[in-house]
């Protein structure tokens, strides 16, 4: 028998933030592509919600650079140009640098257990093709060990940099041999914090995302032509 909270839950429907989390999980599995419409009934429908709460969904997404809204057209998967990945993907580089420079090393010994825990997470749900808790868990793990940086505010940029960087980073997502090359990277991560290896974590946390670009500018490379993505 459902219990009281629940039923009020029901009631209510589905709440804005609960919303934009849904919507961003789709975005990183690729079940949202680029230039895809996002038609508030739909999405009403899809997670019981009212059209207020949608459309406050919609704005955070658009915030966060995730959601873009044409004249005559609504809001629809936000798609970045070639240049625009290049230009993010190096500003993502180069806070993941900054966040190594700034981080006490090597890491205390309970950060290095709850990472341990995350990663164990991680690979099983690979394993298990859990791909929404491969994402979970995947970004648990990154918040954690940039946590670590003594500036807030560089932390703060590389979430939010992350999540702009979502339909990007659905092409690593959804290949298998990658996703098990992410996992024994998160491993050599935690082996390099805890010996203080800095300028060997700080290559490896870059290396860690270009992927991701480059799977992406491949797809997205004009016919004819090769996109400049690392190998």
């Amino acid at each position: 028998m459902a219990k009281p909270e629940q039923i009020a839950a029901r009631r209510a429907g589905t709440g804005r933030d609960e919303l934009r989390q849904h919507l961003e999980l789709d975005l990183v599995l690729g079940r949202l592509k680029p230039r895809e419409r996002l038609v508030e009934d739909e999405i009403m429908e899809r997670f019981d919600a009212k059209r207020h709460v949608v459309r406050g969904a919609l704005s955070d997404l658009e915030h966060a650079g995730l959601v873009e809204r044409r004249p005559n057209r609504g809001a629809m998967v936000r798609e970045y140009s070639l240049d625009e990945v290049e230009e993010l993907y190096t500003f993502r580089a180069d806070l993941h640098r900054l966040a190594i420079v700034r981080m006490r090393l090597p890491l205390a010994e309970k950060v290095v257990a709850d990472l341990e825990v995350l990663a164990g997470r991680h690979e099983a749900a690979i394993r298990d093709g859990d791909l929404a808790t491969v994402i979970l868990c995947n970004n648990a793990f990154h918040d954690l060990l940039f946590d670590q940086c003594d500036n807030r505010f560089v932390a703060d940029s590389i979430r939010q940099l992350g999540s702009a960087s979502h339909a990007i980073r659905s092409y690593r997502v959804n290949d298998p041999q990658l996703l098990e090359q992410a996992a024994a990277e998160h491993r050599e991560m935690i082996a390099l914090a805890r010996a203080g290896e800095r300028e060997a974590l700080a290559s490896l946390c870059v290396r860690h995302i270009l992927p991701s670009k480059d799977l992406y500018l491949r797809d997205h490379a004009p016919e004819g032509s090769t996109s400049g993505g690392s190998t």
